[in-house]
């Protein structure tokens, strides 16, 4: 009976589908207004269904390259799949804990709240402000600083869309406004909407570019990128064989000065070469150099304890020194 089990057991395991080979790469975009469809990351799944409702989460340094803000986390919720892309939802951001607490101290005082808003398109999104005072306040100043900064978010949500409530997270624009209206009533030293959380959707705009149009800007762009890449290639290597060719050029120029010089060298003194050295022995009369050879004139510095090396026109140098 064992046996027919392990049997039962190996061939279910044969036909059983590998499910690793079925998914396939979806590529993450940030919301088409006001981010245009901008390419955040990439996921894996088996189908459309399995890809809808995933939360992506980064950090702004990641999304926009702004080191000031890579304590701040964004979240994106998968919505649709178009292909191979899949387009996501702005649903809030957070700061990190660790961070949030090294901004309270002991002598300093807290004031933070949270907001329901509703933006001009019909979004119900919720924030939390933290203000951080100078000092300890006390509570009916904290409860004016309070008031104060709920009446800023409430206006601000007020007159805005979605996204602009979005870039005015992401960029401090927001953060800027409620520091000026409570700084009257008390010092400050920091503002942050800590966290936001989007409740309830609204109308989606179909504001910038389609997807279509952001798929051609990318296969521009990598064929400029590829057409650049192949440029400074072809030039990198064209340096590279002028450099070859100069060097073997000096090469050759150097191996034919070592012949020359080595035939002069070997070469032998005719008779009449020989006599003249003899002929040169009178103190009245100066030698000629220029029409001895590289040996004679080599014998003769060898003679006067002088270097033999070099060209003909320095050893004639040296030998009128």
């Amino acid at each position: 009976m064992a046996k027919k089990i392990s049997a039962k057991a190996r061939a279910a395991a044969r036909k059983q589908r590998d499910k690793w080979k079925t998914k396939r790469w979806y590529t993450i975009r940030a919301p088409r207004h006001p981010w245009n469809f901008q390419r955040i990351g990439e996921t894996l799944g088996e189908s459309d269904e399995h890809i809808i409702g995933r939360v992506y989460e980064m950090t702004q340094q990641e999304f926009n390259g702004d080191f000031s803000k890579m304590h701040v986390i964004l979240r994106f919720r998968v919505s649709e799949c178009v292909g191979q892309d899949a387009l996501t939802t702005f649903i809030g951001h957070h700061h990190q804990t660790d961070y949030t607490r090294r901004q309270i101290r002991r002598y300093r005082g807290k004031v933070d709240d949270v907001v329901d808003v509703v933006t001009t398109d019909g979004y119900l999104v919720r924030m939390k402000p933290l203000i951080i005072t100078q000092q300890r306040v006390q509570t009916s100043v904290k409860q004016d600083m309070r008031t104060r900064t709920r009446e800023i978010v409430v206006a601000f949500a007020a007159k805005n869309t979605y996204a602009a409530v979005q870039t005015a997270l992401l960029d401090g624009s927001l953060e800027g406004e409620i520091e000026k209206g409570v700084k009257s009533i008390y010092p400050v030293r920091s503002v942050a909407v800590r966290k936001s959380q989007l409740l309830q959707e609204g109308v989606v705009h179909a504001d910038g570019p389609t997807l279509d149009e952001i798929h051609a800007e990318e296969q521009r762009q990598a064929a400029e990128l590829k057409a650049k890449k192949a440029a400074a290639l072809a030039a990198a290597m064209a340096e590279e064989e002028a450099d070859e060719e100069t060097e073997s050029t000096d090469e050759d120029v150097e191996g034919e000065d070592e012949a020359v010089q080595l035939e002069d060298v070997n070469e032998e003194p005719t008779d009449e070469t020989a006599a003249e050295p003899a002929a040169t022995e009178t103190p009245s009369d100066a030698p000629d150099y220029e029409s001895m050879t590289v040996g004679e004139l080599k014998e003769l510095l060898k003679a006067a304890g002088k270097p033999v090396s070099g060209k003909k026109s320095e050893l004639i140098e040296r030998l009128n020194e």
